[in-house]
């Protein structure tokens, strides 16, 4: 099969959100000699880096290593990493979205990303996807206002009304669609728009504020590159949120592990795939339990008559740090051996 989303195999295919990590012995060597914005921005390394985890585990796609949070930085934000990322300063108030300064063209600034992606997509075996990633505007909104998406959000939500929201997302827009081209343009079969902060939102306000921009860049990135593929993942979330995107424009849902996969899939459209959604703790189990676990969530599935032409299996999160490569590697070969579409 030439990627995931056109002629397929008999069994389901699988990727894992970082799958090209911490956890991972390969990771750690190349990080013994190397902080984590080299290994990024320098295209050999961030080839290097996302091989690791297709040469080792055989996943069917390899993920462009990188960052959701560049944005910011070429927005002005001064990102650094230390080991995790901190932002020099933040959204905090109204008045400052005036120190928001662009040096850069965003063509420019992220050519590093294109470069690892043509990179990736000349080494990469014919039938592995290639997939880039962003973050969607909210997240990358609520990391500029609380340097992380983590805690309640008050300050975040706050700027719904103050106009820190909307003068962001203005000043985001085309920098985030150049980003997304770049990628789409060097290689990469899909690109997806990660949300992690979008499910601390209640469903009214995710439909109020996160449709309607999420939208507008999808649909523009489509005119741009319309055999590209988009997915998009959102963290907490449940139907009633989710049941308020635009899937003329998503072509891959991905779930976090508290949805149930066959009543998300049975209400979207039928050109859209649904990814997910293991829970991530369970590849910290013992072994046998973590295959026996695997298999029956496949069982449950098949019995209660889910789509598998249309499931791309998966974590509902990333993989977490000191996960046994072991379960990794064995979860792997049980998805796309016994996973039967």
């Amino acid at each position: 099969m030439k990627n995931i989303f056109e002629k397929r195999s008999s069994t389901v295919p699988v990727w894992f959100m970082r799958q090209a990590g911490r956890y991972h012995s390969h990771y750690q060597n190349i990080k013994k000699t190397s902080d984590f914005m080299t290994m990024c921005k320098n295209p050999e390394k961030a080839l290097e880096v996302t091989l690791g985890p297709i040469e080792d585990f055989k996943f069917n796609a390899a993920i462009l290593f990188s960052d959701l949070l560049f944005p910011l930085e070429h927005l002005g934000m001064d990102l650094v990493y230390n080991p995790g990322p901190q932002l020099g300063w933040r959204l905090e108030k109204p008045s400052d979205l005036n120190s928001f300064k662009i040096k850069t063209p965003a063509k420019d600034f992220f050519a590093f990303q294109g470069a690892a992606t043509k990179l990736l997509r000349k080494n990469l075996p014919e039938d592995v996807t290639l997939l880039g990633f962003v973050g969607a505007p909210f997240t990358l909104y609520a990391y500029a206002v609380e340097g992380s998406h983590a805690g309640n959000l008050v300050s975040t939500k706050n700027g719904f009304y103050d106009g820190r929201y909307e003068g962001f997302v203005k000043l985001l827009f085309p920098e985030l669609l150049e980003e997304m081209l770049t990628q789409a343009r060097n290689g990469a079969d899909a690109i997806a728009l990660f949300d992690t902060a979008a499910g601390e939102l209640c469903a009214a306000d995710f439909k109020e504020f996160i449709v309607p921009h999420l939208s507008n860049v999808m649909k523009e990135f489509k005119i741009h590159a319309p055999n590209t593929k988009l997915i998009y993942y959102s963290k907490h979330t449940q139907w009633n949120h989710l049941q308020h995107l635009d899937f003329s424009v998503i072509d891959v849902l991905g779930v976090d592990w508290r949805c149930d996969l066959v009543e998300i899939q049975s209400k979207l459209p039928k050109h859209v795939y649904i990814q997910g959604n293991i829970d991530p703790t369970w590849l910290h189990l013992d072994g046998e339990i973590m295959s026996k676990k695997i298999r029956a969530f496949y069982q449950d599935l098949k019995t209660r008559g889910l789509d598998m032409s249309r499931w791309i299996c998966g974590l509902g999160h990333g993989v977490l740090i000191e996960t046994p490569e072991e379960n990794v590697r064995n979860a792997v070969k049980i998805i796309q051996t016994e996973f039967k579409i």
